[in-house]
């Protein structure tokens, strides 16, 4: 391991001293000492006082990922195992742990690492050439923390196959570590089973940062007629077939994802009551309001339209059309669950958006809920990245 300091620039670093994580290339004024790529380096201010350790890589617009605040901090079995151990307790205590996200990054103080656990399996996405080198430690730790409490870690399946590795001149990968496994693993959420794909689903496998909003939605949906769109593995399609929906559609565009929400409706014996449909949403809804179809709830759940400043406004165009459509097919008294799960859709863009959608087609809102991501994927503040998911229930209303 290398010596390095990074001295930040004056008047630099303010992301850092206001609480976030990284440091960027450009708020370095120079970079002393012998270090590789991935080591553990010294933080300075202009001044020379310290501000933490943390990971460097040179081949990253984020120069520096901290660590600790603490610069006698070593970066050792202990400190992995204290950091680890406080993500599990934290989850113990918010959420349902049968299945959830145990590490979230820069919100656990563990800067470029994803951990989620679908009942005896872990899936993890390692994002960062300086976590990557600490990788098989942490899940050892893990799987020990876990084991103290009587959960035995059958398998363990990497999904460090995200974009974002590139950007730190890593190669995209997936693979066991460990033993091999059968990689369908079931899992119950709010009384729904599915079976999770770890390896070839998107992302971990599954989305449990929405957990508490499925649950949420649950209780507008008896006897109701449904549609949910960008249903991906038909999470909220099942919700609403589970809470007694008189019938629901999924809609989503990959054959893959319907095929998965098929079998997951099996699994809940709801294959008569919710169906599922392989379409473009974006060509599907204007079809729909042609035929004069109406419905009593219907869900967005899109992908993130933009993962990018600059695409900010072919998104926003995105998320306004699909609400603007949903909200013409909703009966008038009805509900719309829409969200965005895109960072650089922040609340109050994602709010003007849906606001302008209602009053492009003469619809009145009345807000029930807002709600973020489940805690399990907890909103570190200072750390925005961290801050992503926006979910709104409104009741639609013709104008009256």
């Amino acid at each position: 391991m290398g010596f390095a300091i990074v001295t930040i620039k004056r008047g630099e670093g303010r992301f850092l001293k206001s609480g976030g994580m990284w440091i960027f290339d450009n708020e370095i004024s120079s970079v002393t000492g012998t270090f590789e790529n991935g080591d553990i380096v010294l933080i300075h201010d202009f001044d020379g006082y310290p501000l933490g350790r943390g990971y460097i890589n040179l081949h990253s617009k984020i120069r520096v990922r901290l660590l600790t605040r603490d610069i006698h901090q070593e970066i050792d079995e202990a400190f992995f195992r204290d950091r680890l151990q406080d993500a599990w307790e934290y989850r113990k205590k918010v959420v349902d742990t049968s299945s959830c996200r145990i590490v979230f990054g820069e919100a656990d103080f563990l800067p470029g690492i994803v951990i989620d656990k679908f009942s005896d399996v872990l899936s993890v996405q390692s994002l960062a050439l300086g976590i990557d080198r600490y990788k098989e430690q942490i899940i050892r730790i893990l799987k020990e923390i876990l084991a103290v409490d009587g959960i035995q870690i059958r398998g363990v399946y990497e999904r460090s196959d995200a974009k974002e590795r590139e950007k730190e001149g890593l190669e995209r990968i997936k693979g066991f570590i460990g033993e091999p496994f059968d990689t369908l693993v079931e899992i119950e959420e709010n009384g729904v089973k599915y079976q999770v794909d770890v390896k070839d689903g998107q992302k971990t496998g599954f989305f449990l940062d929405q957990k508490y909003n499925r649950l949420a939605i649950q209780k507008l949906c008896k006897g109701a007629k449904v549609l949910d769109c960008f249903t991906h593995t038909g999470s909220f399609a099942l919700n609403a077939g589970i809470a007694g929906a008189e019938s629901v559609l999924g809609v989503d565009a990959s054959e893959l994802g319907v095929e998965q929400a098929r079998e997951n409706a099996k699994l809940n014996g709801l294959e008569q009551k919710v169906q599922f449909l392989c379409a473009d949403v974006f060509e599907l809804l204007p079809e729909l309001e042609q035929k004069g179809e109406k419905f009593d709830v219907i869900i967005l759940d899109p992908p993130a339209f933009t993962k990018s400043r600059n695409s900010i406004k072919n998104a926003v165009k995105g998320y306004r059309e699909i609400n603007l459509r949903a909200m013409k097919l909703v009966k008038d008294g009805g509900f719309l669950a829409t969200c965005s799960c895109s960072h650089f859709m922040s609340y109050e863009l994602f709010t003007q958006t849906i606001a302008q959608a209602a009053r492009n087609v003469h619809r009145r809102l009345r807000q029930i809920e807002f709600r973020t991501q489940a805690p399990d994927h907890p909103i570190l503040w200072a750390a925005d990245e961290s801050y992503y998911l926006k979910f709104y229930i409104f009741q639609v209303l013709e104008d009256r």
